[in-house]
């Protein structure tokens, strides 16, 4: 035996083991794993400006920079459901809704009124959606995803109701609209006020996220509803803050919409959920619930928002960027739920 251990190399008292994986590719591998989505968007610039020149000038930059501003608003309250172990499809539903009335409100009430109840009318739709799940006992994501959807067609159908069936315009006013215009083409400085309002809606959420008892509490419900329970969280809140904000900050979204393409429509909503989840999921909150940034739902709509950018600016049609981001969505929750296994 031992001249056959000493033929084959090793030592007679110790079993052959497999080579472990050595420090630099655990380094890579590590690396690729937590910043994918920056990897993701370095390629697809550096592949679009080399295909296409014009995806670098100035104007394409700040178009790009406007166009991030209601998505990520979206995106943002949207982490927050899915953290807490929900999703909310109502998003399309409540930026029609919000979008027609606040837009009817310029002209016979002004301008602040109108933002005001606007947003008020937002956090009244989430909190609706709070009160359903919680009065039916809907606690799984399945559960919560056919209600909200169903909500989704009702803010449709008032919005359909409340407008006609017409597209409202800006240049239909008389009133002045001067808020609404600096919110949708303004400029504070390099920046457009859009995305300054992004950034300070960025800051409050962290904080709220990662230094309040409330936001920990949120990533408790999601992780473990029956542990999060015993240790004494009140579930019912976490979900109420979580719906209302949603809410809220879809709003915020539905507003910086409509001021920036300065019309309003009881469609304008169309998608948004889709890619709000696609943007939630692609920057690493896992559809399970518990764990999630703000942060990294930031990189998720700067990759969904340039792919649209670089697929129009190539002439890709509408239907198969659709198609593109459906296949993307599919990929982030196939390879979230391998992570997770």
């Amino acid at each position: 035996m031992a001249e056959m251990n000493s033929v084959l190399g090793a030592p007679a008292s110790k079993a052959i083991k497999p080579d472990a994986p050595k420090p630099g590719l655990k380094m890579v591998a590590t690396f690729l794993k937590e910043y994918l989505v920056l990897i993701m968007i370095a390629l697809l610039v550096a592949i679009t400006a080399a295909v296409e020149p014009k995806f670098m000038d100035p104007a394409n930059l700040i178009n790009i920079e406007r166009q991030l501003g209601p998505l990520m608003m979206v995106s943002l309250g949207m982490t927050f459901v899915i953290i807490g172990g929900f999703i909310d499809l109502s998003v399309a539903g409540t930026i029609n809704l919000v979008a027609v009335v606040t837009i009817s409100l310029i002209q016979p009430l002004g301008q602040g009124p109108a933002l005001l109840l606007g947003l008020a009318l937002g956090v009244v739709c989430g909190a609706l959606n709070a009160v359903l799940i919680l009065t039916s006992g809907a606690v799984t994501q399945a559960e919560a995803l056919f209600l909200t959807f169903g909500m989704s067609t009702v803010y449709s159908a008032i919005a359909l109701l409340y407008s006609h069936g017409s597209t409202m315009h800006f240049w239909d006013m008389s009133a002045s609209k001067t808020m609404f215009e600096t919110i949708g083409s303004g400029n504070l400085g390099p920046f457009s006020v859009s995305f300054v309002i992004f950034l300070v809606c960025l800051a409050l959420l962290w904080v709220f996220q990662e230094k309040t008892v409330e936001g920990r509490f949120i990533r408790l419900t999601g992780g473990n509803k029956t542990a999060a329970r015993l240790a004494g969280v009140n579930i019912a809140r976490s979900i109420a803050i979580i719906y209302t904000l949603c809410g809220f900050m879809t709003a915020v979204g539905a507003i910086v919409l409509f001021s920036r393409i300065t019309t309003a429509a009881p469609t304008i909503g169309l998608g948004f959920e889709t890619n709000a989840i696609l943007a939630v999921v692609v920057g690493g909150t896992t559809l399970l619930g518990g764990k999630g940034s703000v942060l990294r739902t930031v990189m998720g709509v700067l990759l969904v928002t340039l792919m649209s950018n670089c697929l129009d600016l190539i002439n890709v049609s509408t239907y198969l960027q659709v198609a593109v981001k459906g296949a993307i969505l599919v990929l982030a929750i196939w390879l979230d739920n391998r992570k997770q296994a």
